[in-house]
Formats: structure tokens, sequence, C-alpha cells
């Protein structure tokens, strides 16, 4: 494929959803650290399974990501990846004793 087609497929797309920024990007992770943590299930399939390594893996990713842009931020972005880092570190920690407590109960 070339980059004219890509081009001309993307226009087709609505811009608005086009549109990456660096909050967008943060929630992004978000979403797919919540898929990994086995919440909120994929349009159409089951419930998906939790895989609590690759969820920890983003949740770090995302972490690096705001200890490189510390100081390149505005206000807006900061508190927000301070405030999903914290969330995310919650449902994953509670994941873990979810996870441990079946395994103990077995």
């Amino acid at each position: 494929m070339s980059e004219e087609q890509f081009k001309k497929c993307g226009d087709a797309i609505d811009p608005d959803w086009r549109k990456v920024d660096f909050s967008t990007f943060i929630l992004s992770l978000g979403t797919s650290v919540m898929m990994h943590l086995g919440q909120g299930p994929i349009e159409g399939e089951a419930r998906a399974q939790a895989n609590l390594p690759l969820a920890r893996h983003v949740i770090d990713i995302i972490a690096m990501l705001q200890e490189k842009t510390r100081g390149n931020l505005d206000e807006d972005e900061s508190r927000l990846v301070d405030t999903v880092l914290f969330d995310l570190r919650l449902k994953f920690v509670d994941a873990c004793r979810s996870a441990s407590s079946v395994t103990t109960a077995e």
C-alpha cells in the first residue's frame, strides 16, 4: 500500500475521530489497560480474559511517558496522566488481589 492510498483511505474517516493529541493517546493506553484487566468486553465478544503482565506493562509505559514529558505538559494533561495512573494502579492491585484469592481458593 502506498502512502497516497493510505492518505486517501484515511481522508474518508471523520477528522474528529482521527485527531490524536497527548490526552487521547493517554486515554487510549488507559483503555488498553482496562481491556488487559478483563474490563469492558470487546463489542460482540465475551468478557476478555485478564492478562495482568500486559496490563502492568502498559501502566509502566504510561509512567515512563509521565516521567519523560515532565515539565512539557500543560496543567490539564499533567493532571490527566496523574489521575489515569492512580486509577489504573488501583484497578491493577484489585485485579491482582482477585486473581490471588481465586488461586488460593482452589
